[in-house]
């Protein structure tokens, strides 16, 4: 299962519209006793959150899902806005950031970040 972004990845996202602020949309699924680590992690990670200009909108538990296929419920969500795609991409680069996904990748058993935008005018264009 997947938990960190691949470089590949990290490009694509790079690539469409570097300087504009979203949203990260964050699934994750907590391994036996991650939930713990994953918020050492969270607390280790905010000041880099806060350096390249992101912002924690929302944090909380995922419930039972109203509509899902099996398997598709989620320990916790998070919505995270970052100032760009380049800043995310600063950030997850910087090597004291670096040092510290380790606690990210044991916490997780699988994870979900996918970057959203806003829509303009009640709809995407």
């Amino acid at each position: 299962m997947a938990v960190d972004p691949t470089g590949a990845a990290l490009a694509t996202l790079g690539a469409h519209a570097p300087d504009e602020p979203f949203v990260m949309l964050n699934l994750l699924r907590f391994a036996p006793d991650g939930r713990e680590a994953y918020q050492e992690y969270s607390r280790r990670a905010a000041p880099f959150l806060r350096q390249y200009g992101g912002e924690l909108v929302y944090a909380g538990d995922g419930g039972t899902p109203l509509v899902a296929e099996d398997g598709q419920a989620w320990d916790a969500v998070l919505l995270v806005r970052y100032p760009s795609r380049d800043a995310f991409s600063r950030m997850v680069a910087d090597p004291g950031y670096q040092r510290i996904t380790g606690l990210r990748s044991r916490a997780l058993t699988e994870a979900v970040l996918q970057p959203t935008a806003p829509w303009t005018g009640g709809r995407r264009e």
